[in-house]
């Protein structure tokens, strides 16, 4: 009796959005306690949100789409057996294109709930956050050409890593099924049959079904993480900042394991970065630490974790954490040798 009561007390715990109570959690404790920074956090996280509106919505459509019509499947077998040029290609790609670690967690969701393979999806996964052509010109301004380039070698070279190195791993069973159940969903597989592709999924009742619910599915599961993480990124830019992660550091060669280690949880923005480790630099921090901590800031801050860490398994998450700590390092050092 004791035991069935404590199952089915479990189960309503389990059926419980702990996300929409943080989410109210927090914004109730700022309006009680801090109401200035409750309107500072409230109009960030909008304004994030907002910003980042038309790749989540686009991501959204395409990953339901890929399983209404019935393309993730062709998109496997596309990517089969063609790992190398996947991984390249999509260590270029991301290097060039105008993605934060937060902005390029729906872009991840989409590929992956597409079928794409793990390697090539952690390749731009990786790369993404930590340059682009706007990025690149202000770096070379601010850090000088050599540090711009040294960023941008980083990038590419961190997403050959990662997708290389979880492509090795995949071969030994790792890895499978890396997207989490409740954001896959199921109802495609109700309605796709193998090898059939319908482009023009809508001329059929049951694969119309399946793009609403993927769709909604998928779409309000992202929402509410990335609003979950737009609002610690508000709180830790106004009530840690960077700065507070830099102090100790430095200049010899035992800086660079504790850049990035400090790197890691501290929020670092692509462009935000750039003057915070301009003054690191100023003040006698090595340049190879620089690096190091711009780029384990860049791929696993906390706000961007947070909005990972639903989205695959564990086994995934801690990889990816890993593979972000490994190239900051690989990074930092690789610079300070030059």
């Amino acid at each position: 009796m004791l035991s069935s009561y404590v199952r089915q007390s479990w189960k309503n715990l389990r059926r419980v959005d702990w996300v929409i109570i943080a989410l109210f959690a927090v914004l109730f404790t700022l309006a009680a306690l801090a109401p200035e920074q409750f309107s500072e956090t409230l109009g960030s996280t909008a304004q994030s949100l907002l910003g980042i509106a038309p790749f989540l919505l686009v991501s959204v459509a395409f990953a339901a789409y890929t399983r209404a019509s019935g393309f993730d499947q062709l998109l496997t077998k596309v990517f089969s057996g063609r790992m190398i040029m996947v991984v390249a290609v999509a260590s270029v790609f991301g290097a060039v294109s105008p993605f934060c670690s937060c902005g390029v967690v729906p872009i991840v969701a989409a590929l992956l709930a597409a079928g794409t393979p793990l390697p090539g999806v952690m390749a731009f996964w990786l790369s993404s956050p930590l340059m682009d052509p706007e990025m690149l010109i202000l770096t070379v301004g601010d850090l000088g050409l050599t540090f711009a380039v040294a960023r941008l070698l980083a990038a590419v070279g961190i997403g050959l890593l990662a997708g290389y190195a979880t492509w090795a791993v995949q071969r030994w069973g790792w890895f499978d099924n890396p997207l989490k159940k409740v954001v896959c969903g199921c109802s495609a597989k109700t309605v796709t049959n193998p090898g059939e592709t319908r482009w023009a999924f809508w001329q059929e009742a049951g694969r119309r079904d399946t793009f609403v619910k993927e769709a909604r599915s998928i779409g309000l599961y992202l929402l509410k993480w990335l609003s979950l993480a737009f609002m610690l990124e508000s709180l830790m830019l106004s009530y840690v900042p960077a700065e507070t992660f830099s102090q100790g550091l430095g200049a010899g060669w035992q800086a660079v394991p504790l850049a990035a280690l400090l790197g890691v949880p501290a929020y670092l923005n692509g462009y935000a970065a750039i003057p915070t480790v301009s003054g690191l630099l100023e003040l006698g921090v090595s340049p190879g630490a620089g690096l190091a901590f711009m780029i384990a800031g860049g791929i696993t801050s906390l706000p961007a974790a947070l909005a990972v860490f639903p989205l695959v398994r564990l086994r995934v998450f801690v990889w990816y954490v890993g593979l972000g700590f490994g190239g900051a390092l690989l990074a930092g050092f690789g610079f300070l040798l030059v």
